[in-house]
C-alpha cells in the first residue's frame, strides 16, 4: 500500500544507526517505499556523534597528545553545524525536493525501490555524485564560498566533520539529478545520508592506516591529506565513502609529510557569520575590481586562485610555503570568558534541539524568533572568542532578547523553577555587560582627554 502523509517514520535501533554511520547497513534494512518513511538518521546520529568525539578525545589523552579543553576552534565547528542544519527547520530539503520534482516529470524508468541493485546502484551513483560536486567545490570559485567553510578549521578531529556551510547544499543537488530519471527518491535518501555520516568518522587523527581498505575506501589517513594545505595536498582526495574515484581521475595523494591543516590563507577568527560568508565577501569586492566583462566571470566560475593572466586552478607556487611547524590559530581567553562561552553555547544547543524536535508544531512566528536568537547567540559567542570590543553591547543585547522572547513565551520553559533560574542568571549576565559598558566608555572618554 502507498505511503500516506500519516505514515510513521521507521524506528532505527542503536545499533542499526551505528552500522549506518559505517555504510554496513545492507538494503533489507534501509530501503522504504516513499521518501517519507524514510529515517532521519542524521539527526538520529547526535548520540553517537557525542561518543566517538568522546572516545577520541580519551584515546589521545591516553596517547598524552594533550589534556582536553573544549578548544575555540571546537565551539566554530559546533556552530557551523547549527548554522548548517538551521535551513532544514524551515525548508524542506533542496536535495531532496529538487530530485523528487525531477523524478514527478522527467523520470524515463522506475527501478524497483525495494531491489538490492537498485541500492547498490544508488550508493555508486551517489558517491559518484558527491566526488563531481566536491572536486568542482574546490574548482570553481562561487561554489567554494561554500565549501570552504569546512576547510576553515585549523584543527583536525571529530569537531571539524561537524564543521559545515550553510551554502553547500544549495548547489549540490545539481550534481544527482541524473539519478532522478530512473532511481526513487526514497532510496536515492537513505544513500545520501549515509554518504554524510560516513564522512564522519575520517576526520581524525587517532586512526592511522587501514590496511588493504586504503586502496578501495575513503580513510582518516587519505582525508587527512584532503584537509591538508600542504603542497602535496592541495586539491586531492575528493572521494566521499570511495576513493576509487580519485585514483580513476588523477586526484589521488598519499599521506607522507605531516600534514598542516587549514585554509592556504589563514582567516583567524572564530566568528561564525564570517567563517560562513567571508569569501563571498572576498568574491564580490574581487569582481568589482577585476577589469573586463569575461574576466568578471572567470572571478566566479574559475578557480579560487585565479587571476587574469593565471591558468584555470591559478598557480600552485603562489600558496604560501608550509614548515610543518604551524601552530594553529587561537586567542587565550580568561577562564571565566571559556566558562562563560561553554554555558551560553549548552544554553542555546537547548533552543537548537527544541527546535529541531518541534519544528512542525511551531508557528512561522515562533520558528523564525527562535532561528534568529539563535544565529545571535552564534555571532555573539565568536565576537567573545575572538575578543571583539563591541561583544559588550552585543552580549548585553542578547541576554536582553532571550528575558524577551521568554516572557512573550518564544522559548519553551519546561518548569517554573527553571524559568526563574534563567532570569536570573541572565538578569546577572546584562548586570555584568552593562558594567564592562561604562567601563569602555569611561575608559575611551578619558583617553580622549
Amino acid at each position: 500500500m502507498a505511503a500516506t502523509a500519516e505514515t510513521p517514520i521507521q524506528a532505527v535501533s542503536i545499533f542499526q544507526e551505528f552500522r549506518a554511520m559505517f555504510y554496513v547497513l545492507g538494503p533489507s534494512e534501509s530501503s522504504f517505499r516513499s521518501v517519507k518513511e524514510v529515517p532521519d538518521y542524521v539527526d538520529k546520529a547526535t548520540p553517537l556523534f557525542i561518543t566517538l568525539i568522546l572516545l577520541e578525545i580519551i584515546i589521545k589523552w591516553a596517547q598524552k597528545r594533550h589534556f582536553f579543553f573544549l578548544h575555540s576552534d571546537d565551539i566554530t565547528s559546533l556552530s557551523a553545524g547549527i548554522l548548517s542544519r538551521i535551513p532544514d527547520a524551515i525548508f524542506r530539503s533542496v536535495e531532496i525536493s529538487a530530485y523528487i520534482y525531477v523524478w514527478n516529470n522527467y523520470r524515463m524508468m522506475k527501478l524497483p525501490w525495494d531491489s538490492s541493485w537498485t541500492w547498490y546502484l544508488t550508493f555508486i551513483g551517489v558517491d559518484f555524485g558527491y566526488y563531481w560536486f566536491h572536486r568542482m567545490a574546490h574548482e570553481i570559485n562561487f561554489l567554494w564560498a561554500g565549501h570552504q567553510v569546512h576547510h576553515s578549521s585549523e584543527q583536525y578531529n571529530l569537531f571539524t566533520a561537524l564543521r559545515q556551510s550553510v551554502l553547500q547544499k544549495f548547489a549540490s543537488w545539481i550534481f544527482y539529478l541524473p539519478m532522478a530519471l530512473c532511481i526513487p527518491p526514497s532510496v536515492f535518501a537513505v544513500h545520501l545520508q549515509f554518504n554524510l555520516l560516513y564522512q564522519f568518522w575520517i576526520h581524525t587523527e587517532v586512526i592511522e592506516n587501514l590496511g588493504p581498505l586504503e586502496f578501495i575506501l575513503n580513510t582518516p589517513s587519505h582525508h587527512r591529506v584532503h584537509h591538508g594545505r600542504n603542497p602535496y595536498c592541495i586539491d586531492k582526495n575528493y572521494g566521499g565513502t570511495l576513493i576509487i574515484w580519485d585514483r580513476m581521475f588523477g586526484t589521488f595523494a598519499a599521506e607522507k609529510d605531516k600534514v598542516v591543516y587549514g585554509l592556504t590563507h589563514s582567516i583567524n577568527t572564530f566568528e561564525s557569520l564570517k567563517v560562513q560568508f567571508h569569501h563571498c565577501a572576498y568574491i564580490w569586492n574581487i569582481f568589482w575590481t577585476t577589469p573586463g566583462f569575461v574576466n568578471k566571470l572567470s572571478v566566479i566560475f574559475k578557480g579560487p586562485g585565479w587571476a587574469p593572466g593565471k591558468p584555470r586552478l591559478g598557480l600552485i607556487e603562489e600558496i604560501p610555503e608550509v614548515t610543518g611547524k604551524e601552530v594553529p590559530f587561537n586567542r587565550k581567553l580568561p577562564s571565566y570568558i571559556s566558562i562563560y562561552v561553554i554555558m551560553h553555547f549548552a544554553l542555546m544547543l537547548g533552543v537548537y534541539v527544541d527546535l529541531t524536535t518541534s519544528k512542525h508544531t511551531l508557528s512561522q512566528v515562533t520558528l523564525l524568533m527562535r532561528v534568529g536568537y539563535i544565529v545571535l547567540t552564534l555571532t555573539s559567542i565568536g565576537f567573545l572568542m575572538d575578543q571583539r570590543s563591541e561583544v559588550t553591547f552585543m552580549e548585553s543585547a542578547r541576554c536582553s532578547v532571550f528575558l524577551a522572547l521568554q516572557k512573550l513565551g518564544y522559548l519553551e520553559v519546561h518548569s517554573a523553577l527553571l524559568s526563574t533560574t534563567y532570569e536570573v542568571l541572565f538578569s546577572l549576565c546584562i548586570a555584568f555587560w552593562g558594567i564592562q559598558i561604562i567601563k569602555q566608555l569611561t575608559s575611551s572618554s578619558a583617553k580622549q582627554h
